[in-house]
């Protein structure tokens, strides 16, 4: 979710996995999935900075400890986890 200001000055918060796509017509239009249009104060760039800054926190744990894991040879790869489930599944 990322927070932006609507022309009002109401702030505003968003899912920015619904975001289809952002365009400059002179002001920020933003269209979600669902068709809806919202304008807001914020450039296009700075919508988008807070899309890369919002994943990028919620990824971060996810990417570190998968790097420590082959690092450290405690992950596990594709393959093994698929013969795993295969011997489940047999068994």
């Amino acid at each position: 979710m990322i927070q932006l200001t609507r022309l009002n000055n109401r702030p505003l918060i968003v899912n920015s996995d619904l975001i289809k796509f952002i365009e400059k017509a002179p002001d920020t239009v933003i269209t979600l999935v669902t068709g809806e249009k919202l304008v807001v104060r914020e450039t296009p760039e700075e919508v988008m900075k807070q899309i890369v800054d919002y994943r990028r926190r919620i990824l971060s744990p996810y990417v570190r400890a998968r790097e420590e894991g082959s690092r450290t040879g405690e992950g596990e790869k594709p393959d093994e986890a698929g013969e795993d489930l295969g011997e489940k599944r047999a068994g």
